[in-house]
């Protein structure tokens, strides 16, 4: 049989554009409204985002992570395993990695890939909202708390703290919409998802442990205010399976960060945290909770720190404490949701005052509020709990709801204003001017290597040595070899990124050498002794060494008291230039080559220098 002749009659008809148009619009009308305008905020939200990451550029703790990324492949202990000033984040440091393969130091590639961490957390809270209060028009309230709020900012804006951040808020709001929906459903997928999800953001970042017990306070207010009793004993057994698993994943994840980091990085500093904690408080925190700080102060190269003024931070007091007594008066059971937000808002600062603190610290670094963006994701749920509980009999509550929408729209002109502000003092960068020189004089280097150097103080402060070396820093862009421990061409990279010749002090010389005809007389055999003319600190130090060689080949040179350095030699009267770490009185200086022998004249040691 013909089977072309039939297959007209049994073919599926393809549905026509008419038929297509209709499907789509039956779907869009089982959509929510309330999703819809949800949808729309977070689009705003984006776009608003976007402006932010668009405005900034890699920063501080950015260059460290790129650094590595440029040094060490993606499945190396050296990178996934780094303990990177207390925080062990294998994860974030792989992020790191692709972002730098892909474009190398090309801020685009960090800005999207938070803007999609961005994207993953607004939706992670919308579909956290709606498990606590349905499609309901008031779940907007808390969302666009969550989206807008200036306290989720800072951490957004700096890559590397975003990378941190970002997983934080997503996983929290994750795990607490799991929690409830385990308790309500007893579906073993949510246990699955909420191990899975808890589990990468530890490896995104260590505040992480906080998640499972957020989520059970959460799933337990939850079932207290809609005035159900034994909520600790329902919610305990009903969701167990996460509870045991959360638990199981934390231990696992403990052992890891034990062998990593340890608790090498805290601090006994019960001063510091009695200066602190207010301050971030009074300061950081209550002003951003309604749309501020409105005004940032930066001191190059320091991050923004909220500074509102004072008559400002008595009126967010004021507001703030009269939505706590509003809330109390005008629903049921509520106060308990109040005591987790102010345990939640003191005990995620305590962390932050033991490991940063110290006499060398300044006090606004609680004030940048990078420590605190999940405290957008806990609000969030405070407000959705308070608006789940059920509402007590008041003489006129269509003043509270009537209320709602202008308190609301002051909220985002507030947190605009404020992100606005936050920009204006952010997009300043140093690095942005050094990169941009830096990177085409790289691109035409032309062979001779370059010493190694620390690269400007307000691009990577020197307190971040050895990882603000030029070396490190540059790695993503710098050929094989560009960089050494010595060069026959002496120059250097400029604070503004340009490569310049250079020269060395004489901050001690090198004493003539005891042949009339040869100075020191450098062969085959123990190293030959050079004095200088006075000690030297331990420091970093280059000698210039002016020599005669009667053939190619390689010398071993270090100070009296430090590392070796070795150093190639050609044939004939040149001039190579020697990075050494080390402090005593003399060079110590050896032959690595067979039948070479080099005659060592005077010459300067000490710091290379250019001319401004």
């Amino acid at each position: 049989m013909d089977t072309a002749s039939i297959a007209p009659s049994t073919a599926v008809p393809t549905p026509g554009p008419e038929a297509v148009a209709a499907r789509i619009r039956r779907r869009l009308g089982r959509v929510s409204p309330v999703v819809v305008a949800a949808v729309c905020l977070i689009v705003l939200q984006l776009a608003l985002r976007g402006w932010v990451a668009g405005s900034g550029y890699f920063y501080w703790d950015d260059l460290i992570l790129v650094g590595r990324a440029g040094r060490y492949p993606l499945f190396s202990a050296e990178l996934l395993l780094h303990d990177h000033d207390g925080h062990f984040m294998p994860l974030a440091f792989a992020a790191a990695w692709v972002s730098t393969k892909m474009a190398p130091l090309v801020w685009a590639v960090p800005a999207l890939s938070v803007l999609i961490g961005q994207l993953a957390v607004s939706f992670s809270v919308l579909r956290m909202l709606r498990v606590l209060l349905g499609d309901r028009w008031a779940l907007l309230i808390p969302l666009v708390f969550v989206l807008f709020s200036p306290v989720t900012l800072p951490a957004f804006a700096w890559w590397s703290a975003a990378l941190n951040a970002l997983p934080l808020q997503f996983a929290l709001a994750w795990v607490i919409g799991d929690a409830l929906l385990l308790v309500r459903t007893g579906r073993q997928r949510h246990v699955l998802s909420g191990m899975v999800v808890l589990a990468m953001a530890l490896l995104f970042f260590e505040k992480s442990v906080i998640i499972p017990f957020v989520a059970f306070a959460v799933a337990v207010l939850a079932h207290y205010v809609d005035g159900r009793e034994g909520a600790v004993r329902v919610v305990a057994r009903r969701g167990m399976r996460l509870w045991v698993g959360s638990g199981l994943v934390l231990l696992c994840w403990l052992a890891a960060y034990l062998a990593v980091a340890g608790f090498s990085g805290v601090h006994n500093n019960l001063q510091g945290m009695r200066d602190w904690l207010p301050n971030a408080t009074s300061l950081g925190v209550v002003p951003a909770l309604v749309g501020g700080p409105w005004r940032w102060e930066r001191w190059l190269p320091a991050a923004p720190w909220a500074d509102p003024p004072g008559a400002a931070v008595v009126v967010a007091w004021i507001l703030l404490v009269s939505v706590v007594a509003l809330s109390i008066y005008a629903r049921h059971r509520v106060w308990p949701v109040w005591v987790l937000a102010v345990a939640y808002v003191l005990l995620m600062q305590l962390p932050v005052a033991l490991v940063r603190g110290g006499p060398n610290t300044a006090a606004e670094l609680m004030q940048s509020l990078r420590y605190f963006a999940d405290l957008g994701v806990t609000l969030s749920v405070v407000g959705a709990l308070i608006l789940r509980a059920s509402p007590r009999k008041l003489p006129s509550p269509l003043v509270f709801r009537r209320a709602a929408i202008p308190m609301l729209a002051l909220f985002v002109v507030s947190s605009l204003f404020s992100t606005y502000t936050f920009v204006r003092s952010w997009s300043p960068s140093p690095t942005r001017t050094y990169l941009a020189k830096v990177k085409p004089a790289l691109d035409h280097w032309d062979g001779a290597p370059l010493l190694e150097q620390e690269v400007p103080w307000d691009v990577l402060n020197p307190l971040a040595y050895p990882q603000n070396l030029t070396t490190q820093v540059l790695a993503p862009l710098a050929a094989p070899g560009t960089f050494a421990d010595s060069t026959p061409h002496l120059r250097m990279i400029t604070d503004t990124g340009t490569i310049v010749e250079a020269q060395v002090w004489w901050n001690r010389r090198i004493l003539p050498g005891p042949d009339p005809n040869c100075g020191y007389r450098i062969q085959d055999g123990p190293a030959t002794i050079v004095p200088l003319d006075g000690p030297m600190l331990d420091h970093e130090w280059t000698a210039q060494l002016n020599y005669l060689a009667s053939r190619d080949g390689q010398l071993d040179v270090a100070l009296e008291h430090g590392k070796t350095v070795t150093a190639p030699v050609r044939q004939g009267l040149n001039t190579v230039f020697v990075r050494l770490v080390g402090n005593g009185s003399a060079l110590r200086i050896a032959s690595r080559t067979a039948e070479l022998t080099v005659c060592l004249g005077s010459g300067p040691v000490g710091v290379a220098s250019y001319d401004n």
